[in-house]
């Protein structure tokens, strides 16, 4: 059988056998509706109680403070629309950065749309904004700021600690919004003065379709379904029950080692690195502050799509960056927010890791690469 090595996890990851384990039950035998009296609906109920338990404590807030949604695009659209929605009459202003997932930029547009003013914020070659040009940017109209914690494309780690502080210091009235989805289980969370925080399960494990946003406690929301008024009103709809316990299952799992977690893909990082290195005209694009799972590499002149299907030959996966945008045939907004020559763009690359990644399957994809960039590079034969 031939060796395959699976290097897209910023796109999504296999779900964790543990997971499905606990998930199992909620299927077959307690398949009640959390919303039911009986002795089903009860069991089922007490399982989602649990597990908001869960998440609550490994994140730091309120149980109550936990809703579940479907996702991180459903929890960004709910965090930004809803806020928006609910504080229009207090401000039309909300600010966020040129290097967002879409989920974030389209419900900006959507707002814009309603009447709304979205500044967004440039950053640096890193992917990085300060906190001080978000300061710098805020007005009296501001309600909200939105600004992911780690870039799915980069790996940049952004300061979001901080940079709430400061949003929080200059007016204690506005949201800040924090997409978490690639932050979870790849480097520290503090939630201190950060008012909402999308996470997502499918990245971290879990099955996809399952999601949660965390929503601090007088924080105003305007819904974005209207019906059965689960989730304190905010996501109406029967509960997805396993797919619930499969998140908190799956982060409990994230936070059981999780600096021998870190350290292991800092390894896998520095290893991979090292072999790039050695590959001539390879150009480095992600920066020093990211996430240890996310590498993001060019080699300007081949096309990256071929140098996919290369590396797809030699049994090693990986992306172009979002796997959500992918298929548009699009430059990546992030890579031109960073200001990288088109011919880098073009030609850039993410390989990104999980906890199931080896030492073995970093070196196989490194020696893949080294293949398919020479091949790539010499060309066919030419033709007599």
């Amino acid at each position: 059988m031939r060796h395959e090595v699976y290097l897209d996890n910023n796109a999504t990851t296999p779900v964790a056998p543990e997971v499905v384990e606990a998930m199992a039950p909620y299927w077959r035998e307690r398949f009640g509706n959390p919303s039911s009296l009986h002795r089903k609906g009860v069991e089922a109920e007490q399982a989602v109680r649990r597990s908001r338990a869960t998440i609550a404590r490994l994140l730091g807030v309120n149980e109550s403070e936990v809703i579940f949604t479907s996702g991180g695009t459903e929890g960004d659209n709910l965090a930004i629309k809803g806020v928006a929605r609910a504080l229009r009459r207090r401000g039309m202003h909300i600010l966020t950065t040129k290097i967002e997932h879409p989920a974030v930029l389209e419900s900006c547009r959507d707002l814009e749309a309603e009447g709304f003013r979205v500044t967004y914020l440039d950053v640096d070659a890193e992917g990085m904004v300060t906190p001080e040009l978000v300061e710098a940017a805020l007005t009296p109209e501001t309600i909200l700021v939105s600004i992911m914690h780690v870039n799915n494309e980069l790996g940049t780690i952004l300061p979001i600690s901080e940079i709430a502080e400061c949003v929080k210091r200059r007016d204690p009235e506005i949201v800040v919004h924090v997409d978490g989805v690639q932050a979870i289980g790849k480097t520290p969370v503090d939630l201190r003065g950060v008012d909402l925080y999308t996470i997502s399960g499918h990245k971290i494990h879990a099955p996809k379709g399952t999601g949660a946003l965390i929503v601090r406690e007088g924080v105003r929301l305007v819904p974005l379904f209207s019906g059965g008024g689960q989730e304190r009103g905010l996501r109406s709809g029967t509960e997805n029950v396993a797919g619930i316990v499969g998140l908190a299952r799956a982060l409990e799992l994230m936070y059981e080692n999780l600096e021998e977690q870190l350290a292991y893909f800092r390894t896998l990082r520095e290893r991979f690195l090292d072999g790039v290195r050695q590959i001539p005209g390879a150009r480095i694009n992600s920066p020093e502050r990211s996430v240890s799972t996310t590498v993001n590499v060019s080699f300007p002149g081949i096309p990256a799509e071929v140098l996919l299907h290369a590396l797809e030959e030699e049994g090693v996966f990986a992306s172009t960056g979002a796997a959500c945008a992918s298929r548009k045939r699009r430059r990546s907004h992030v890579l031109e927010a960073v200001r990288l020559p088109p011919e880098v763009i073009d030609s850039s690359v993410r390989f990104s890791f999980s906890r199931y990644t080896t030492v073995e399957d970093v070196e196989w994809a490194v020696h893949a690469l080294h293949r398919a960039v020479e091949r790539l590079t010499i060309g066919p034969p030419a033709r007599r």
